[in-house]
């Protein structure tokens, strides 16, 4: 059983209770809005919830008038959806749209616009909304151990990457799915949203660490696949094939490592100066060869200028992130 469904059942209870006890008409309600206001993270609790009080209070003067003016007949509910919907979207509170039908269609159905009757929505929008407020800020779930597991997964599938291509550029007939790409881009966004939550959950809101970790390794992942079609060209065509596969391997294991030491980009170095000293292509496929040659070069540079520039901005944190 999740938190949230925990935090849920709590809200609802408590939400009950106290409309009980304070002698509202329908406490039943205030359980509802509860559930309604029980979120995700502490921001989104807090905004969703605004925005789901002021939808309601714009819905019952909106809902009141046309009472007044019309009387309580069905067709009245759906001059207030066309009338209220828009009012409430411009005001901002499309997320409480909802909620604020709920209180309306309450209101409909006790067949009063008393001060007494709207007070008494009022008060369970504020027991309901209040209490699953109180319980989103109080407690949210540590992500920690959730990111550090996604970011060994995508380190470990950026290396089954690096190893598949020197693999691949030793033997070209053997059959190399990828399948770490795949995993690696599923552990990149699933990191991506939870970074995201964790933002959200703070009080103070700060760049989140593992956020610019994980839009860091996005860009790194678009810069392998680049590289993979550059490889497939190299393979069979470039007497350095082995060097190549060899600078891969070295990769392969300085992805997983958390300290930026430059031993693949000093090996890039020096495979670049041995590149220059080759001659110059002489047919349309020595030149494409090259191309793909100077491609790699380049994308292998820029996924390594990706990590130093990224630890840089974000030496003080005690995930860093590096190659």
């Amino acid at each position: 059983m999740g938190y949230r469904v925990i935090k849920t059942a709590v809200a609802t209870l408590a939400a009950i209770y106290a409309a009980t006890l304070l002698q509202l008409d329908n406490p039943l309600s205030a359980g509802i809005l509860a559930i309604m206001g029980v979120d995700t993270t502490r921001w989104r609790g807090l905004r969703t919830v605004f925005a789901r009080f002021g939808a309601s209070v714009v819905g019952l003067g909106v809902a009141s008038m046309l009472f007044y003016f019309f009387g309580f007949h069905i067709w009245v509910l759906s001059v207030y959806i066309l009338l209220a919907f828009p009012v409430v979207a411009r005001f901002g509170f499309s997320a409480g749209v909802v909620t604020g039908a709920v209180v309306v269609f309450h209101l409909f159905g006790s067949g009063d616009i008393s001060w007494a009757s709207i007070g008494n929505e009022i008060a369970l929008l504020l027991i309901g909304l209040g209490i699953a407020t109180l319980l989103n800020l109080a407690y949210m779930p540590k992500e920690s151990k959730t990111l550090e597991s996604l970011r060994s997964r995508t380190e470990e599938s950026f290396s089954g990457v690096f190893a598949g291509m020197a693999s691949y550029l030793r033997d070209p007939e053997i059959v190399w799915s990828g399948g770490e790409m795949l995993d690696a881009e599923s552990a990149i966004e699933r990191g991506v949203a939870v970074a995201k939550r964790a933002q959200e959950n703070r009080f103070v809101q700060q760049n989140e660490p593992w956020l610019l970790y994980f839009h860091m390794r996005r860009q790194q992942l678009d810069s392998i696949e680049l590289m993979m079609e550059s490889v497939a060209i190299v393979s069979q065509r470039v007497p350095q094939a082995l060097d190549i596969a060899a600078l891969f391997e070295r990769l392969s294991v300085d992805v997983r490592s958390e300290y930026y030491e430059g031993n693949t980009e000093r090996e890039l170095a020096r495979l670049e100066q041995q590149f220059k000293r080759m001659e110059l292509p002489s047919t349309r496929e020595e030149f494409e060869t090259r191309a793909a040659l100077f491609s790699l070069c380049r994308e292998l540079r820029r996924f390594l200028s990706i990590a130093m520039r990224e630890k840089k901005q974000r030496s003080s944190s005690p995930n860093q992130v590096i190659q």
